[in-house]
């Protein structure tokens, strides 16, 4: 079993930036690849971006293709996710996840945090 807490979001202007952390704690953290997804009011969980458990290979979605970048620290037990140029539409709820192998959907992570608001304003 793994526990993961979210931490830095906020509220931000747009073009601005935040990094967002997830701090794993349990067993075998650098055995679990792990993932961002996001939920906006009224909309479902979305995939955000993933990384392999060694790191070595990434996924993001479209939407924040060549603004977001996943990355993590198997020695501090913490995914990243830098986000830079934000805009009004990625405000919701970022949620990090962990599974055995690199998912996209959200039914299919087994471990999740509990969540981190950003709030971007135009």
């Amino acid at each position: 079993q793994v526990q993961l807490v979210e931490s830095g979001g906020g509220l931000v202007q747009a073009g601005g930036s935040l990094r967002l952390s997830c701090a794993a704690s349990g067993r075998s953290f650098s055995s679990y690849a792990m993932a961002w997804f996001r939920q906006a009011p009224g909309k479902e969980r979305e995939f955000v971006a993933a990384i392999t458990w060694t790191g070595g290979s990434t996924w993001s979605a479209d939407s924040v293709k060549g603004r977001f970048t996943i990355s993590r620290d198997n020695a501090k037990n913490t995914v990243y996710l830098q986000m830079n140029s934000l805009r009004p539409e990625d405000t919701a709820v970022y949620f990090c996840a962990a599974q055995s192998h690199v998912k996209f959907t959200a039914s299919e992570y087994d471990y999740w945090g509990q969540g981190t608001q950003v709030t971007v304003s135009s």
